[in-house]
């Protein structure tokens, strides 16, 4: 659906005669989840989300290239649903907060992977950065009171390993009380700006 609305607005434009302006959309943060999961004690994952996060990204419906998408997320706002854990998170055994405050994506990228798109940028945590692939669903657009609005989804599996986030513990049978991969899951709304 979203290719065919890019397509229709390329084809506006030459009917119109005039080019398509690249849009903005920002984050609407009511219908949006920045979660994670990640194995705990080899046998159930623990699953979590960030509370304070913003994000926003540009597009020219005639210029893949010009797709540009923003992300920074409040390290210290991580939600696990205990309080406990979540400071531990916090600490340097993990996100050490107190001195990497935010967590931040730059998209380098975007290209068509069948239907869906990949988004190709680059991932910091505790000031080590990497760069990832985040396979993304687009739907939409849908006008909401003279706005369009553009859902995303995301999943992609990271190593915390190499951020640096390296606390863990043997089990006796050998597996890690935290798993070294984090499935990273996005479900977000974005209106447009522009």
């Amino acid at each position: 659906m979203y290719r065919k609305f890019l397509v229709l607005a390329g084809l506006a434009a030459l009917v119109v005669g005039q080019p398509v302006l690249a849009d903005t959309y920002q984050v609407d943060h009511a219908h949006t989840n920045v979660g994670f999961r990640v194995a705990h004690m080899v046998v159930a994952k623990t699953t979590g989300s960030f509370n304070e996060f913003d994000a926003s990204f540009d597009f020219d419906p005639n210029d893949a290239s010009m797709f540009s998408l923003t992300a920074t997320i409040q390290a210290d706002s991580i939600d696990t649903n205990n309080g406990q854990r979540d400071n531990h998170l916090r600490s340097p055994d993990f996100l050490d907060v107190a001195s990497h405050p935010t967590i931040t994506f730059q998209s380098t990228g975007l290209s068509m992977m069948g239907d869906d798109y990949v988004v190709t940028g680059d991932l910091t945590i505790r000031g080590v950065t990497q760069e990832i692939e985040l396979p993304v669903t687009i739907t939409g657009p849908v006008e909401i009171r003279g706005n369009n609005v553009i859902g995303v989804s995301g999943r992609a599996t990271i190593d915390r390993l190499d951020f640096g986030v390296s606390w863990s513990r043997s089990l006796d049978n050998g597996g890690l009380v935290v798993a070294n991969e984090v499935e990273i899951e996005i479900d977000a709304e974005f209106m447009s700006r522009g």
